[in-house]
């Protein structure tokens, strides 16, 4: 059995990947035609307008249902859908837009990632540059600030934050904190001094935004506000937690190739709506700007070359699922992938 690895991107384990070369590597790409990519990395703004309509225009709905039957079986089942779409697809779009490929425009990409950041409650700033150390050093223990599921796993945090239970109330501290103007030394290694104006500045406007909520439920004797902003993130929260955790979760850490350590699986449309097409995920890894449009078309190109994806996301948990309790007694167990070529490792 091994001991706890050092997560912290200052620790022991971020200097030993300094040092033996993991940080900022080169990574494996399946090889690709030119003009091909070419063509699968263009970006178009009519199926990022067409779904960004689409999911607003779903929530107008859908809080307009729940309003208007307050409180009945349909309000509820309204708040449910408008939950997942305010709390999980929120995820995918502040994602999508980091890159700037969701949208050709790039205003466009901009307005959604600041809503879609609002709706999650991530800091934009801060989650703009922790998502680019993310791509650089996807699962390197003490470099990637993003990893879910640590090893050993806390599986008890893990399941309260189905329902945000833990990351919503560490969000809000996390905001009071910024439009203090304080960071974490963590985050000192990873935002540029010129961008920590824009952390606070985000921080004090989504602070006047809740205050402003909380307000208009006292004045109405209503909790219908913060039920439709800021509480959403709690009740929709499950499905973006349960497509995150598949993305990386009980695959290999410490590799340079994204064949080992990311997950593709098959989603019914739904899901793929709401997740924006990430759980091409490899795919996405090896060509973040590819466009998520194209990803599905990306992945008929390469596919050849990748490990089987999940048929669906019930056979990805039923793998992932036994690895996270195994890796409670055994940090070092992980799931091991098959590969047609060896990459670089």
């Amino acid at each position: 059995m091994t001991s706890p690895r050092d997560y912290s991107l200052g620790g022991a384990d971020s200097l030993r990947a300094i040092e033996s070369g993991l940080a900022n590597a080169e990574w494996y790409r399946t090889p690709i035609d030119r003009k091909r990519m070419k063509q699968l990395m263009q970006r178009r703004d009519s199926p990022a307008i067409r779904d960004t309509v689409i999911w607003l225009g779903l929530m107008v709905v859908f809080a307009g249902i729940a309003v208007w039957q307050w409180f009945s079986i349909w309000s509820i089942l309204s708040l449910f859908a408008y939950g997942v779409l305010y709390g999980s697809a929120s995820d995918s779009r502040w994602h999508e837009a980091s890159h700037g490929t969701a949208f050709r425009t790039q205003w466009m990409n901009t307005l959604v990632y600041q809503i879609a950041c609002f709706m999650i409650m991530r800091n934009p700033t801060v989650r703009r540059w922790t998502h680019t150390r993310h791509h650089t050093d996807t699962l390197i223990v003490g470099r990637d600030p993003e990893i879910v599921a640590q090893r050993p796993p806390e599986l008890v945090k893990l399941a309260l934050n189905f329902f945000g239970l833990l990351d919503v109330p560490q969000a809000m501290v996390a905001t009071v904190r910024y439009a203090a103007g304080r960071l974490t030394e963590d985050e000192k290694s990873f935002i540029p001094d010129s961008e920590r104006s824009r952390v606070s500045g985000a921080a004090r406007v989504w602070l006047a935004i809740y205050a402003a909520t909380i307000a208009a439920c006292v004045v109405t004797g209503s909790i219908i506000p913060i039920v439709l902003i800021g509480l959403p993130r709690c009740y929709g929260a499950w499905h973006h937690l349960m497509t995150g955790l598949i993305q990386h979760g009980g695959l290999a850490d410490d590799v340079t190739d994204h064949r080992l350590n990311s997950r593709t699986a098959y989603m019914n449309p739904v899901s793929r709506f709401i997740y924006w097409n990430m759980n091409y995920h490899v795919e996405h890894h090896m060509f973040p700007m590819v466009p998520f449009h194209a990803l599905p078309a990306l992945h008929e190109e390469i596919k050849h070359d990748l490990p089987a994806p999940s048929p669906s996301i019930a056979a990805a948990l039923r793998e992932l699922v036994p690895v996270l309790v195994a890796q409670r007694r055994d940090p070092s167990v992980f799931i091991h992938r098959e590969l047609s070529a060896p990459g670089a490792v």
